[in-house]
Protein backbone atom coordinates (compact mmCIF):
# COMPACT_ATOMS: atom_id res chain seq x y z
CA UNK A 1 0.00 0.00 0.00
CA UNK A 2 1.22 3.44 -1.29
CA UNK A 3 0.33 4.98 2.17
CA UNK A 4 1.26 9.14 2.73
CA UNK A 5 3.56 8.36 -0.72
CA UNK A 6 3.48 11.30 -2.55
CA UNK A 7 4.58 11.79 -6.18
CA UNK A 8 4.41 9.78 -9.42
CA UNK A 9 6.86 6.62 -10.10
CA UNK A 10 6.64 7.21 -13.88
CA UNK A 11 7.95 3.08 -14.49
CA UNK A 12 10.90 4.05 -13.55
CA UNK A 13 13.84 3.53 -10.64
CA UNK A 14 14.30 6.64 -8.27
CA UNK A 15 17.55 7.67 -10.31
CA UNK A 16 16.17 7.62 -14.21
CA UNK A 17 13.25 9.55 -12.78
CA UNK A 18 14.93 11.71 -11.14
CA UNK A 19 17.12 12.06 -14.41
CA UNK A 20 13.84 12.44 -16.08
CA UNK A 21 12.75 15.17 -14.51
CA UNK A 22 15.53 17.20 -15.02
CA UNK A 23 15.86 16.70 -18.42
CA UNK A 24 12.14 17.76 -18.38
CA UNK A 25 12.70 21.21 -16.38
CA UNK A 26 15.37 21.95 -18.27
CA UNK A 27 13.39 22.02 -21.72
CA UNK A 28 10.82 24.08 -20.34
CA UNK A 29 13.21 26.45 -18.74
CA UNK A 30 14.92 26.89 -22.02
CA UNK A 31 12.06 26.91 -24.16
CA UNK A 32 9.12 27.91 -21.48
CA UNK A 33 6.59 25.58 -23.37
CA UNK A 34 6.92 21.64 -23.67
CA UNK A 35 4.40 19.18 -24.90
CA UNK A 36 4.44 15.57 -23.02
CA UNK A 37 2.48 12.96 -21.48
CA UNK A 38 -0.54 13.93 -18.68
CA UNK A 39 1.61 12.55 -15.59
CA UNK A 40 5.15 13.55 -16.55
CA UNK A 41 3.75 17.02 -16.93
CA UNK A 42 1.78 17.28 -13.63
CA UNK A 43 4.93 15.60 -11.53
CA UNK A 44 6.78 18.15 -13.62
CA UNK A 45 4.57 21.06 -12.13
CA UNK A 46 5.99 20.05 -8.70
CA UNK A 47 9.22 20.51 -9.37
CA UNK A 48 9.53 23.80 -11.94
CA UNK A 49 7.20 25.51 -9.39
CA UNK A 50 9.88 25.32 -6.42
CA UNK A 51 12.18 25.95 -8.29
CA UNK A 52 10.70 28.77 -9.64
CA UNK A 53 9.80 29.59 -5.98
CA UNK A 54 13.42 29.16 -4.41
CA UNK A 55 15.00 30.97 -7.63
CA UNK A 56 12.75 34.37 -6.87
CA UNK A 57 14.58 35.01 -3.40
CA UNK A 58 18.00 35.11 -5.08
CA UNK A 59 20.57 34.82 -2.52
CA UNK A 60 24.02 32.78 -2.74
CA UNK A 61 22.36 29.58 -1.14
CA UNK A 62 19.75 29.45 -3.54
CA UNK A 63 21.64 29.82 -6.65
CA UNK A 64 24.34 26.68 -5.03
CA UNK A 65 21.55 24.54 -4.74
CA UNK A 66 19.76 24.93 -8.17
CA UNK A 67 23.37 24.92 -9.66
CA UNK A 68 23.82 21.19 -8.58
CA UNK A 69 20.77 20.33 -10.47
CA UNK A 70 20.34 22.91 -13.25
CA UNK A 71 23.07 23.57 -16.17
CA UNK A 72 25.08 27.21 -15.56
CA UNK A 73 22.88 28.33 -18.60
CA UNK A 74 19.85 27.52 -17.57
CA UNK A 75 20.28 28.57 -13.70
CA UNK A 76 21.36 32.22 -15.20
CA UNK A 77 18.20 32.13 -17.41
CA UNK A 78 16.06 31.20 -14.14
CA UNK A 79 17.63 33.89 -12.06
CA UNK A 80 18.11 36.57 -14.51
CA UNK A 81 14.84 36.34 -16.96
CA UNK A 82 12.33 33.49 -15.27
CA UNK A 83 12.34 34.69 -11.57
CA UNK A 84 11.70 38.36 -11.38
CA UNK A 85 8.90 37.89 -14.08
CA UNK A 86 6.55 36.50 -10.97
CA UNK A 87 8.17 37.97 -8.45
CA UNK A 88 4.47 39.61 -7.43
CA UNK A 89 2.65 36.11 -8.10
CA UNK A 90 2.28 33.33 -5.47
CA UNK A 91 2.28 30.31 -6.91
CA UNK A 92 0.87 29.18 -10.31
CA UNK A 93 3.79 29.18 -12.69
CA UNK A 94 2.88 26.73 -15.28
CA UNK A 95 -0.12 25.88 -16.89
CA UNK A 96 -1.07 22.64 -18.28
CA UNK A 97 -3.32 22.51 -21.69
CA UNK A 98 -4.56 19.20 -22.81
CA UNK A 99 -4.09 17.92 -26.64
CA UNK A 100 -5.43 14.41 -26.53
CA UNK A 101 -4.77 10.94 -26.57
CA UNK A 102 -1.25 10.28 -28.76
CA UNK A 103 -2.12 8.21 -31.17
CA UNK A 104 0.36 5.39 -31.09
CA UNK A 105 -0.36 4.01 -27.58
CA UNK A 106 -3.66 6.64 -26.12
CA UNK A 107 -1.44 8.37 -23.87
CA UNK A 108 -2.89 11.82 -23.09
CA UNK A 109 -0.80 14.21 -24.30
CA UNK A 110 -0.25 17.70 -22.69
CA UNK A 111 1.49 21.33 -23.42
CA UNK A 112 2.87 22.88 -19.97
CA UNK A 113 3.89 26.13 -20.07
CA UNK A 114 5.33 28.99 -17.91
CA UNK A 115 1.98 31.23 -17.67
CA UNK A 116 3.03 34.86 -18.55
Amino acid sequence: MRKLNKGRKLSRTKNKRKALLKALVTSLFLHERIQTTEAKAKELRVVAEKFITRAKNNTIANKRVLAQVLSPKINKKLFEEIAPKYKDRNGGYTRIMRLGPRPSDGANMVIIELVK
